[in-house]
Parts: C-alpha cells; sequence; structure tokens
C-alpha cells in the first residue's frame, strides 16, 4: 500500500468511527490520533533504518504535541483510529493489526527490562475501551473488545469481552454463528453473593427501637 493511500485510509477510518468528523481539513488539522499516526510514520521508518536518537525525538515531539506516546519501534498496522488519544502509551515492542481502535488512556506496556518482545500484540478489529491497561507480552485475538478501565495481562482468544481486574473473559462470539457464549464469572458471582449477605446482615442488625416509654 502506498504512502498517500494509507494516509486515506487513516482520514477515512476517522469518518467510519467518529460522527462528531464533518471534514477531511478538520481530520487533518484537529484529530491528534491521527497526527500522531503520521509522526510514528516517519519515526518507525528512521528506526529501521537505524538512525540514533532521531526517531525517539520526533516521538517526543508527537508526545508534546498531541499526548499520545507511541514508540518508534512499535508496529502499527492498517486503519488505526485514536480516539482522542491524550494518555495513549504504546511501547516499543508493541504490535497492532489492522482496523483497531484505541481510546484515550490505554496503555500497551511491557514487564521486562530485557531486550525481548514484552509489549501486547493486538489482532485485527480490537477494540480497546478507556483506560484499560494490557501489560506484557500477551496476544489479544483478532475481534476481541477489552473493557474500559480493565487491567488485561493474560493472552485473550479471538472474538472474546474482556472485563475487570484483573481482566477476564466474560463472553465470547461465535462468528459462524454470529451467536454470543456468556462464560461464568465465577469472581462477579461471589461478589454479588457477598453484597446479597450484606444486605441480609444489615436488615437482622438495624435496630427496631423500643416501646414508648421505655428508656432511662
Amino acid at each position: 500500500m502506498s504512502l498517500i493511500t494509507s494516509i486515506m485510509d487513516d482520514i477515512k477510518t476517522v469518518f467510519d468511527n467518529d460522527p462528531a468528523a464533518v471534514s477531511t481539513i478538520e481530520i487533518v488539522l484537529a484529530y491528534p490520533g491521527f497526527h500522531a499516526r503520521q509522526f510514528h510514520r516517519l519515526a518507525h521508518q528512521l528506526w529501521r533504518w537505524h538512525i540514533p536518537v532521531l526517531p525517539r525525538f520526533i516521538s517526543h515531539i508527537s508526545r508534546f504535541l498531541t499526548g499520545i506516546e507511541i514508540h518508534p519501534g512499535a508496529k502499527l498496522g492498517n486503519r488505526i483510529f485514536i480516539d482522542h488519544g491524550m494518555g495513549v502509551v504504546i511501547g516499543e515492542t508493541s504490535e497492532i493489526g489492522d482496523n483497531v481502535i484505541l481510546h484515550q488512556g490505554v496503555t500497551l506496556g511491557g514487564t521486562s527490562r530485557q531486550r525481548i518482545k514484552r509489549h501486547p500484540t493486538l489482532g485485527d478489529s480490537v477494540v480497546v475501551g478507556v483506560g484499560a491497561q494490557l501489560i506484557g507480552a500477551i496476544t489479544i485475538g483478532d475481534n476481541t473488545k477489552i473493557g474500559a478501565g480493565s487491567v488485561v495481562v493474560n493472552s485473550v482468544p479471538s472474538h472474546a469481552t474482556v472485563v475487570g481486574v484483573p481482566g477476564r473473559v466474560v463472553a465470547v462470539r461465535n462468528p459462524d454463528t454470529d451467536t454470543v457464549e456468556k462464560l461464568p464469572d465465577p469472581v462477579g458471582e461471589k461478589l454479588e453473593n457477598l453484597e446479597g449477605r450484606i444486605i441480609e446482615l444489615e436488615k437482622h442488625s438495624a435496630p427496631t427501637g423500643g416501646r414508648k416509654g421505655e428508656g432511662i
């Protein structure tokens, strides 16, 4: 895919995913996710050519202007949409597939200090909600949705929905039949049981009040 075609794809992706987008010139001038993507194109190419310092400096400028930090070494696919984007961090060995949506505050972070694959790999058509943290060299399968605020430290299969801290798979969609299988959520069930017990105990321990005339 040529550079011009890829950039036009980025613009179309914004139109497809953001109903607030009204014109191409607005996207080019006022969408930080679009800007960060273009800065990364340059920084990543220089990184691949093993140019010292300059790729990181371009990444730093991009972070200053957009609030989005993408390491020059990160590999990004086509038609990635970074919505608003403030606080998004994408680490050096991250790999992101095509048609991925990242909301603000998302982190693709690492856990190792060694020069190894230490950041997440996202498949195609993954959606990552606001403030979600994906940590380590994990793999997120195609068409997976990560709920807002989730902390994901284990790999996730394709077509799954993940929520919670730590992130857990609560549903998996069958792409052949387009049906969704709800999975057991033992943590959620325990919390519900605890809440029920607390309500019961509060009812039993609530003061009933004395009869008129009783007391000191």
